[in-house]
């Protein structure tokens, strides 16, 4: 059962109502947006809610099981609160989203709150709207919490479990030119390295509007120095760009071996016979 004021829960209680509903978006950087449905801007507790922001979403419904809520939200580019460049960039991604409905009439009256989440998966078009959904509350226990048995190491390079000292790694780098938003070539710092070396790497860019962006490398080529990312960075590069980068790992136990000598820290099991075992017989003969 959700509370309300005595006034707001009147005024829901009458023939006629003015609701309008609003949005508070705060990312994962501190910085928050409001927005409402309302065909002006509204002042809500202090903070100004814009209707400039054209946006439509499905319909919010509640229920008492632990199954996700989700809930469509389409909407348009603004210039002035979501542009293209920034949703690209995943700023907004896991953004923290409530719901609430009020009393444009008279915003004192309190609200009454409809959702809480999170943003998911982002998805833009070249119609100049954008598409995601809002996660529930009950998202938290879908994760996985347990591992699996796998071939595969599963930890992550540099992280906690695989304490490969990533800094060690690391080399500096500048763009010598630019192909498009996913490829350029570079000057790295340090001796030469062989095809493939950064390939699954991570790249992240100390200079320009994608200062501070990480994104993961596909592809190396040293004989033209050629740098190619899975996916297209938000902004466009820049020539003479600063970015550091620290090669990838495959995750293969011969790779943790011959390339970082951590096989002591190695998180998979190699050895346990796959599925092709499962399903072996006797021969016969």
């Amino acid at each position: 059962m959700k509370s309300v004021s005595a006034a707001l829960a009147q005024h829901l209680a009458g023939p006629v109502t003015t609701l309008a509903t609003c949005w508070r978006i705060t990312r994962r950087d501190g910085r928050s947006f409001f927005f409402t449905d309302h065909d002006r801007d509204l002042l809500f507790e202090g903070d100004l809610y814009l209707a400039s922001a054209g946006y439509s979403r499905t319909a919010i419904s509640n229920d008492a099981s632990l199954s996700v809520d989700n809930l469509d939200v389409e909407g348009v580019f603004d210039s002035a609160a979501i542009t293209e460049e920034e949703l690209r960039a995943g700023l907004f991604d896991h953004a923290e989203v409530r719901i609430f409905l009020v009393n444009w009439a008279a915003p004192s009256q309190g609200a009454l709150r409809m959702r809480r989440g999170w943003f998911g998966e982002v998805v833009l078009n070249e119609q100049g709207t954008f598409r995601t959904e809002l996660r529930g509350m009950t998202q938290a226990l879908q994760q996985q919490i347990g591992e699996l048995y796998s071939p595969e190491c599963r930890a992550d390079l540099g992280d906690h479990r695989c304490k490969v000292p990533l800094a060690d790694w690391t080399r500096s780098g500048l763009v010598t030119s630019v192909l498009d938003r996913t490829a350029f070539t570079a000057a790295i710092d340090g001796s030469e390295t062989p095809d493939g070396w950064f390939a699954g790497g991570v790249l992240t860019f100390q200079t320009g509007a994608n200062a501070g962006r990480a994104i993961e490398v596909k592809a190396w080529t040293v004989a033209n120095a050629r740098i190619e990312l899975y996916l297209a960075l938000a902004y466009p590069v820049v020539i003479g760009g600063a970015f550091r980068i620290h090669p990838g790992c495959d995750k293969r136990l011969s790779t943790c071996i011959e390339r970082f000598d951590n096989v002591l820290n190695f998180r998979g099991e190699p050895y346990v016979p796959g599925q092709d075992a499962m399903m072996s017989y006797p021969n016969a003969r």
